[in-house]
């Protein structure tokens, strides 16, 4: 289906800074759940999510995890230096062994204040034992190089000095409460500078009651970038430059898609995302048009694609994953999905409120439809928390 009106205008809403949620509530199911299903919206908790999870579901989770992004300095003259880190470069450009490295590293990073860093000169931080160094490699680039004077790796420099890189509209500095609510109960690879916000209503019991009730619940991996955060500038929305993030699939993620006797619902736009990425990935392999793992943000609306079956898509990148001997595939996405997307994975999704006209806005129009409006009056009128901290909606089709 072609979009003919991609005007950005028509998914603006006012969203009243009270609505946005600045802390989280003090036990992660205790949030609403606002459910769509059949054109008819429904009210109640996500602790009750069980009541409204379709039969036979298979839901799979984004189990990056946040790492502790964002570093204070403060140079001899008193001048802060805020560096966020958001790509590792060398000696590893792969997060996992990027987190190991040992006495130095390059990161690509954003940096607050940068007009008072010169090039090639350096900052410290110091924390207990810890000695950082951060030295600017190249200002238009953001390059910076961090050496450090003990044995630790890499990340645990920064899971010490470090701080939980909340999300710039909460508008407020890390609290102690940050470090594990940030955080979703099943996240595992380090690598994300933000939450898929929509895991974090997930406790271990009620993914222990989706599983006794036959739902199948597995785990992928897209490592959120800080690009999410990055607003639409363009009125035109398809001219947005989509920020491009990490993904990994396993086989395991595409036995249950190819296994799945109930409808696929994504938890979190993250996970939506990766489905939707790794259909068009097996496309283009059944195609024999690439061999790499990169989906960029006009794959989806290639003529050449149309019509081919996710089994055909699934069984090509099964088909990869034999001939190279592997069970795993590192990726990076810039999937760029919005009203006219024709969806090929995922039949459900779990989510938060988002952003007016932001991508994830985009996104779930184009999961609903002209519902998505009906459904963001409703939780403004009934007091629904917005952003990352706030409450939850399961989104049927």
């Amino acid at each position: 289906m072609v979009n003919n009106n991609t005007d950005l205008a028509q998914y603006l809403f006012d969203l009243p800074d009270e609505k946005i949620a600045k802390h989280p509530l003090k036990d992660r199911d205790a949030s609403k759940l606002l459910v769509y299903k059949n054109d008819t919206i429904h009210h109640d908790h996500f602790r009750n999510l069980l009541d409204h999870v379709p039969t036979d579901a298979t839901l799979f989770l984004n189990n990056t995890k946040v790492i502790a992004a964002r570093l204070y300095f403060q140079k001899n003259t008193g001048a802060k230096i805020e560096v966020f880190l958001t790509e590792p470069i060398s000696p590893h450009t792969a997060f996992e062994p990027a987190l190991k490295a040992k006495k130095t590293c390059i990161w690509k990073c954003m940096i607050g204040n940068l007009k008072k860093w010169k090039d090639n000169t350096s900052i410290y931080l110091t924390l207990g034992a810890i000695n950082l160094e951060a030295k600017l490699l190249d200002r238009s680039h953001g390059l910076v190089e961090f050496c450090w004077d003990t044995a630790d790796e890499f990340l645990m420099v920064i899971e010490a000095a470090g701080h939980v890189p909340l999300p710039p509209y909460l508008n407020r500095a890390q609290e102690s409460e940050d470090k594990y609510r940030y955080q979703t109960v099943f996240s595992e690879k380090e690598g994300a500078v933000a939450a898929p916000t929509a895991g974090l209503h997930f406790t271990d019991s009620i993914l222990d009651t989706i599983r006794s009730k036959g739902h199948v619940v597995d785990q992928l991996t897209l490592h959120v970038s800080a690009g999410t955060f990055r607003p639409i500038k363009t009125e035109d929305f398809t001219e947005h430059d989509m920020h491009n993030e990490r993904i990994i699939i396993y086989r395991h993620n595409l036995i249950n898609i190819l296994e799945s006797k109930g409808p696929i619902v994504a938890v979190g736009t993250t996970a939506m995302r990766t489905l939707e990425s790794t259909y068009w990935y097996g496309a283009l392999l059944s195609k024999e048009l690439t061999k790499d793992f990169k989906v960029d943000q006009h794959t989806a609306y290639r003529e050449e694609l149309a019509g081919i079956s996710l089994e055909t898509a699934t069984q090509a990148i099964i088909h990869q994953m034999d001939q190279l001997g592997i069970d795993e595939l590192h990726g990076e996405t810039e999937i760029f999905i919005y009203p006219g997307y024709d969806f090929k994975v995922v039949q459900g999704l779990f989510t938060n409120f988002h952003m007016p006209s932001s991508t994830l806005v985009l996104l779930v129009a184009a999961f609903l439809g002209s519902d998505w409006r009906k459904i963001y009056n409703e939780a403004l009128s009934h007091d629904y928390r917005f952003l990352s901290y706030g409450d939850s909606s399961l989104l049927l089709r």
